[in-house]
């Protein structure tokens, strides 16, 4: 079976959750009997400037082949942003725009590969599926049409302003199957392209497997960087992701309690201005072990971003045993703090306040709590059953492919 993930950035230097997620996936699959997977990917590390970074051409990493096309042109980030005033507050007041405008927002958003669907032509006979991830970038939208009748298309779709694009309505009527990384994301996908119910898919249980690295010391981690009592966010520090409303919380939350000797510790590249103060520490972009140990390490997690379709890292902290605080304006991350009972959702600055005090205060039912997130996790994010969905998925798209 030969597969080929389709997806805007790809490497070990890339941090990004879909990018993450697609390596991962694309990794596990190799491991499978008659499985030969590749990526098709661009040169770009960063996704705001989308700057070539990687040499282009063909590489294998752990074990797939990853070949990257370079990119025509990089981000004007002030232009960029002049345009996207005008055609995302076009789709937020639900206001039509013409349809090469759009395009042009797409082109514009990157990374601009027009190499990539033509390579994509190339190659339709040579792979029995292509899987794309994101439905946001411009790798999906112009490289998706070329293999349509192959193609698994994994939308990573929440709310947010862009999903409501009227160039998107073509689009999603295009692949041969969805997969999904949870039952929120497939709910919002039949009800904003109503098209997506007659195409197979996996009912929604889909996502990443979670497993634990070797090296994790919670102690050793402590030690490393001299703290103590502290929360832990892992991600992009960045405005989408809504860290300047936790840096604002958490200093409300410590001018009110100036006793308290939490901090808050932050993973990954910052995108956004970090307060500067005692206690906040950015460590920037750490290694697997540090970012385990660390979740080891914490009272919790917290994630405020409110525009997930998944989040690895809020699995992985339950799987670490780790209770997780999340935004109840994401309804993906509310749903995973209500089925696994392992997590409290605010919505505001006196419920995080609230939950942050319940979480340092009740010993006995946050251990509970961690122990129903690993519970969650081994029932549905383990990586036997994710290939076992991939492949059943996979199959079904090939044999129809073929027959046709």
């Amino acid at each position: 079976m030969k597969v080929c993930f389709v997806v805007q950035r790809y490497g070990l230097e890339v941090n990004g959750g879909a990018e993450a997620y697609t390596r991962e996936v694309a990794e596990h699959l190799c491991a499978l009997p008659g499985y030969e997977v590749s990526c098709l990917t661009t040169c770009a590390v960063d996704y705001q400037s989308w700057k070539n970074e990687y040499e282009p051409g063909v590489t294998v990493l752990n074990g797939v082949k990853v070949e990257r096309l370079p990119n025509v042109s990089e981000r004007d980030v002030n232009s960029f942003n002049k345009l996207s005033e005008k055609v995302l507050g076009a789709a937020a007041a639900r206001q039509p725009l013409a349809k090469e405008k759009e395009e042009e927002w797409m082109e514009r958003q990157g990374p601009n590969c027009p190499e990539l669907p033509k390579r994509l032509r190339e190659l339709h006979d040579e792979y029995d599926v292509f899987v794309f991830v994101c439905y946001l970038y411009y790798t999906t939208y112009f490289g998706l049409p070329e293999v349509a009748d192959k193609a698994i298309f994994i939308p990573t779709a929440h709310e947010e302003t862009p999903i409501h694009l009227g160039i998107f309505e073509k689009m999603f009527t295009l692949p041969a199957a969805f997969y999904y990384n949870t039952v929120v994301e497939k709910e919002l996908t039949n009800a904003l392209f109503p098209v997506s119910l007659s195409k197979p898919d996996n009912g929604g249980k889909g996502g990443v497997g979670v497993e634990l690295p070797d090296g994790i010391d919670g102690e050793a981690f402590k030690k490393k960087y001299g703290l103590d009592e502290f929360m832990l966010y892992v991600g992009r520090i960045d405005e989408n992701k809504c860290c300047p409303e936790m840096f604002k919380y958490f200093a409300e939350y410590k001018k009110r309690h100036p006793n308290s000797a939490l901090k808050l510790v932050l993973m990954g590249k910052p995108v956004c201005e970090i307060p500067k103060r005692d206690d906040v520490i950015s460590l920037g972009f750490v290694s697997e072990e540090d970012k385990f140990s660390g979740l080891a390490a914490c009272k919790f997690l917290v994630l405020p971003s409110k525009f997930e379709s998944l989040s690895i890292v809020v699995l992985e902290a339950m799987k670490m045993n780790k209770p997780v605080l999340v935004s109840a304006d994401c309804p993906v991350l509310k749903g995973h703090a209500l089925r696994s009972n392992a997590g409290l959702y605010y919505s505001g600055f006196l419920e995080f306040e609230g939950c942050v005090d319940y979480l340092l205060s009740h010993e006995d039912e946050v251990s509970r709590m961690g122990d129903n997130g690993v519970v969650y996790v081994d029932n549905d994010y383990s990586w036997e059953k994710i290939c076992e969905g991939y492949d059943k998925l996979i199959r079904k798209v090939a044999s129809k492919s073929q027959d046709a």
